[in-house]
């Protein structure tokens, strides 16, 4: 019914860029109202990064506020800037037809039904 699919990823050197992609297939706007981008580090639990509701609404994790634009058109993109090592993880993209995933101060991924499969971004200093 709805599947993701994330480009984008690869490797960068501290303070470069890098544009990850999420190709939505649904039925219906609806199935995937809210959608996010979470991250996750070797040894380390997924957390959120940034998510996008409706058309306007977005929220962002602390440390990329100012670094990272979460946008969405065909696709959910994650623009990231001014990258560090500290991003290096893997990348989801996520989705719900709920709201609650993405009116949360620390959005869970217990709040998103569908996933891609992930894409690894690499930051070397």
């Amino acid at each position: 019914q709805v599947q993701l699919v994330e480009s984008g990823g690869g490797s960068v050197q501290v303070g470069g860029s890098l544009t990850l992609s999420c190709a939505v297939s649904s039925t219906e706007y609806r199935h995937t109202e809210c959608m996010g981008w979470f991250r996750q580090a070797p040894g380390s639990a997924r957390q959120a990064v940034a998510t996008f509701y409706g058309y306007t609404t977005v929220w962002y994790t602390d440390s990329v506020k100012g670094r990272f634009t979460i946008s969405r058109d065909n696709a959910l993109v994650l623009s990231m800037n001014y990258l560090k090592p500290e991003d290096t993880a893997m990348y989801y993209c996520a989705a719900d037809p709920a709201s609650y995933g993405c009116f949360s101060d620390s959005p869970s991924e217990d709040r998103f039904r569908y996933w891609g499969q992930g894409v690894q971004v690499t930051v070397s200093s």
